[in-house]
């Protein structure tokens, strides 16, 4: 037994990956790190980084993380909180002021949209919970989606970076009046740019003084240089049940060069050690190895359910089949992390107030403070959001059934 679980139970998840997953199809290759109470109980890498190269997955590979940078933006926020620079009930019209006159939507085309003023302001506090009334372009439900689609909004070679992409959501209308809704959007995206307006540098420059270089997270930033780069896996996705080349990692064309646009809400690139590091500070109460970067009370009120009415994230999206990074029941949403409220709804084991989030190409984390956990899963697959979240409720399944031994009171 290592840490209150069983090798034996543990040693079922890599033949699981091979034999479920990999061998169809599914994925290339995987990454699962299982970390508890000052210890790594499981590291293991199956399959490939690139196929056609039959380049093994290794502990070091460099994967997309996708929206998995969204808690790190969320922390940088915090940071400023701590230091009085930013506050949860700030307007955003506060740092970007074009956002003073934003309407909701009320009806027509793009082009004629016809809007309505918002019931109150859009808050800081609704950016890092999702609740601000902005969208996602490939979320394709509604004409305003279709215009971040057209505007290219959020896109990573977007002329202009993040002032240009707020300047053109200044000009479109929100999907609904913040506060009411959840939906998966470019909030943390526009919270970055909060962070460097409220913080004097840009989002890069914050990441790598204040969290990435002291946290020891040398393989994470919004490019992989070319000495690194053959560790960067290559993503592929979903067409038609076949993975199709998404973007070779050898030959990247994205992850070559700094981007224009830094997006807080997916930019960054790393590896699975890096993302430890992250995590064990927010287990530990925001510091790790005599280095702080938050209060214990503000890593309390990151992780738990700050959604009006303390409701599920299921219970305020605007239509039950729109992406997230969380697709069951049970679940609520903090400061960038979803949150486990209830285990009943959410059908599968675990503990409440554990928090996670994933990201795009099927990265995911989540950590259980109540029993000193932390597990991180790669990979690079842009799969659809039901396989997604199978491979992530399997993994979390086996993992929990590996336990011989709870730590919670």
């Amino acid at each position: 037994m290592t840490h209150g679980f069983s090798k034996q139970r543990l040693d079922l998840i890599a033949p699981f990956l091979q034999r479920a997953w990999i061998e169809p199809g599914w994925l290339p290759g995987a990454q699962v790190l299982v970390w508890r109470r000052g210890e790594t109980v499981l590291d293991i890498v199956l399959g490939e980084r690139d196929r056609v190269r039959a380049t093994p997955m290794t502990h070091d590979t460099i994967h997309r993380i996708y929206s998995m940078t969204k808690p790190l933006t969320s922390v940088a926020a915090l940071m400023l909180l701590e230091e009085g620079a930013i506050a949860l009930d700030d307007p955003v019209a506060k740092f970007i002021p074009a956002f003073a006159n934003l309407g909701v939507f009320a009806g027509g085309t793009p082009g004629s949209f016809i809007t309505k003023p918002p019931a109150r302001a859009m808050t800081v506090h609704d950016l890092m919970r999702h609740t601000s009334g902005f969208t996602y372009g490939f979320l394709q439900r509604t004409a305003i989606d279709a215009e971040y689609r057209r505007l290219r909004l959020a896109e990573f070679d977007l002329e202009g970076g993040l002032p240009e992409m707020v300047r053109l959501l200044a000009t479109l209308p929100l999907e609904f009046s913040p506060g009411t809704a959840f939906n998966y959007s470019v909030s943390t995206d526009v919270l970055g740019h909060v962070i460097e307006i409220a913080g004097g540098m840009s989002l890069r420059e914050f990441f790598q003084s204040r969290l990435l270089a002291p946290l020891g997270m040398t393989d994470t930033d919004f490019f992989v240089p070319e000495d690194k780069r053959a560790r960067l896996a290559t993503c592929y996705w979903s067409k038609d049940d076949r993975l199709a080349l998404w973007d070779d990692g050898v030959k990247t064309m994205r992850y070559a060069n700094l981007p224009s646009l830094l997006s807080g809400g997916g930019g960054l690139a790393g590896t699975a050690a890096d993302y430890l590091r992250f995590a064990r500070m927010l287990l530990n109460g925001g510091e790790l190895d005599g280095v702080r970067y938050l209060s214990p009370k503000t890593v309390a009120l990151m992780t738990m359910n700050h959604l009006p009415g303390n409701a599920e994230i299921a219970d305020l999206m605007p239509a039950s089949d729109l992406f997230n990074e969380t697709a069951y029941r049970g679940v609520g949403f903090g400061l960038g992390v979803a949150v486990m409220q209830n285990l009943a709804h959410a059908a599968m084991p675990g503990s409440i107030g554990e928090y996670a989030w994933g990201g795009l190409a099927g990265t995911f984390f989540f950590v259980d403070p109540k029993e000193e956990l932390i597990a991180i899963m790669m990979t690079q697959v842009i799969d659809t959001q039901a396989r997604r979240m199978r491979l992530r409720r399997d993994l979390r399944t086996l993992i929990f059934s590996a336990m011989t031994e709870s730590f919670q009171k």
